[in-house]
């Protein structure tokens, strides 16, 4: 008999539409593995910070068409990973569950139920685990399932950042930007992640770190001994200390040292605002203003097939698991977030 394999994709979501940036944002500030207060001063901090940022949210999304392409580029991952998977044996479908916008976890806890699984496999489609991306979707799922009565076996992949598709998939990316560029004298790759604040790094999350295994797994596969490249992180907001160094700094210096610069988005498997608008659009303004002589971005992984082809063999490896194993330890690196096959309750 053939079984029903639930893939449930975790992303954090976008808005729609205008109308839906406000409540995105209001959502997003009131996760506590944002805002890390106890209530009720978390719902006030998010309810002044959405009211806030709303109006500059909505110009970023304006660039857009008005809302975030995110759900039906991940959507698009979805059919790819189903069809990648695809055996006679078993049938797998993949379900969104966004964590700040629809799709929620909600949404698919109760689509899965009237599908009638047989297994379930959580995908978070953050290669690099963090408390506040993985962790906050594996607890929101865990709420969202036992709200819908879902009593079917889940497990989750935690984390990913050095897995052979992965990485083989950027490597090809930037190899092609790389050719593109021609002579890489005065060139500098840029691998640009999504920062944190420096408390949450400190506090034992492995983000920042897991970022650095994948840049450097990247740069390995490219074989370009001498290959100018460094880490480093966008997006920052508030006024708390952040992971560094930030893009902004290093594209100014990049600039001062006549760098021409290839930006690759290490830690967003999907185009969103923070490729298409910030990547694409702000911060090509400032790499001009700052005398950087060329600057490009590697596109996102979206349905690379040998992105692809890694989800499926970690679908695969999670359901045939024996016990709770990190794929990552297995290839010889370190999961401090001890990175797995793990069952979800």
């Amino acid at each position: 008999m053939t079984r029903k394999i639930a893939i449930v994709l975790f992303n954090l979501g976008g808005p729609d539409g205008p109308q839906a940036v406000e409540p995105f944002l209001f959502n997003l500030f009131s996760d506590p593995a944002i805002i890390r207060v106890p209530q009720p001063f978390r719902w006030l901090i998010a309810k002044l910070v959405s009211k806030r940022r709303a109006p500059v949210a909505r110009a970023i999304y304006a660039e857009l068409g008005g809302g975030s392409p995110l759900v039906p580029l991940t959507e698009a991952q979805g059919r790819a990973l189903e069809a990648a998977l695809a055996d006679g044996e078993s049938d797998y479908r993949a379900f969104l569950a966004m964590r700040y916008w629809h799709p929620f976890a909600d949404e698919a806890a109760a689509a899965i139920k009237a599908w009638g699984a047989d297994e379930i496999v959580l995908l978070p489609l953050y290669p690099q685990y963090s408390t506040t991306t993985t962790e906050s979707s594996l607890k929101d799922w865990d709420r969202a399932a036992k709200a819908a009565g879902l009593a079917v076996p889940a497990k989750a992949v935690c984390c990913y950042p050095v897995e052979q598709g992965f990485v083989a998939a950027h490597a090809a990316l930037l190899g092609e930007a790389l050719a593109k560029a021609g002579t890489s004298d005065n060139l500098r790759v840029l691998f640009s992640a999504h920062g944190l604040p420096k408390k949450i790094v400190d506090g034992g999350d492995p983000y920042q770190a897991q970022v650095e295994q994948s840049c450097a797994a990247i740069v390995a596969r490219l074989t370009m001994p001498g290959l100018d490249w460094i880490t480093c992180y966008q997006s920052r907001v508030g006024p708390l200390e952040w992971i560094g160094p930030s893009t902004e700094a290093e594209i100014k210096r990049a600039g001062a040292e006549g760098k021409r610069l290839v930006v690759v988005p290490v830690a967003f498997v999907s185009e969103h605002s923070e490729t298409l608008v910030e990547l694409d659009i702000e911060y090509a303004k400032l790499a001009g203003e700052s005398g950087v002589p060329a600057y490009s971005r590697v596109p996102a992984l979206g349905v690379h097939p040998d992105f692809i082809a890694g989800l499926a063999g970690l679908v695969r490896a999670v359901r045939t698991a024996p016990e709770i194993l990190c794929p990552e330890e297995a290839a010889g690196y370190p999961c401090t977030a001890k990175l797995a096959l793990q069952t979800v309750s």
